[in-house]
């Protein structure tokens, strides 16, 4: 039974995981809008989906990638292996090099928001249909 939850529910959770990961992305482009220098980041959704996705139908396990060696090593199946995180194109640099637009940054982390709630309704009614069905099958 957990087999088929998890198959179930792995694309949303999937979806749910890479939300989360850009909501602190934005989170951090903002906490830096003062900071000299800082270049901000982004990463493409559906890219980071698209691969999270493929990922996991290959093999059934995400593949883990590090960048550096003196990186530590991660555990396996993390959704987060698929972002490709990018400096954002910028539009105005500030004088002191840094590249935060603070109406892109909160038009961003106000789609992603609602993205997510969107996603987390889904996932509700998914608990609710199954609710339901143990019910109907319970009562029978």
């Amino acid at each position: 039974m957990m087999g088929n939850l998890n198959a179930y529910l792995g694309p949303f959770t999937q979806a749910l995981d890479l939300r989360t990961h850009r909501q602190q992305v934005l989170a951090s482009n903002i906490a830096n809008a003062d900071t000299p220098y800082y270049k901000a980041r982004d990463f493409d959704f559906k890219e980071a989906y698209a691969a999270a996705r493929g990922k996991r139908e290959e093999g059934g396990q995400l593949a883990l990638s590090r960048t550096h060696a003196a990186h530590l090593p991660l555990t396996a199946g993390g959704t987060l292996d698929a972002v490709n995180l990018q400096y954002r194109t910028e539009y105005q640099s500030a004088v002191d090099g840094n590249t935060v637009d603070m109406d892109v940054e909160r038009a961003e982390i106000t789609d992603n928001a609602l993205q997510y709630q969107i996603l987390t309704n889904f996932v509700s009614d998914k608990f609710r249909g199954l609710r339901s069905a143990i019910a109907s099958n319970q009562g029978g």
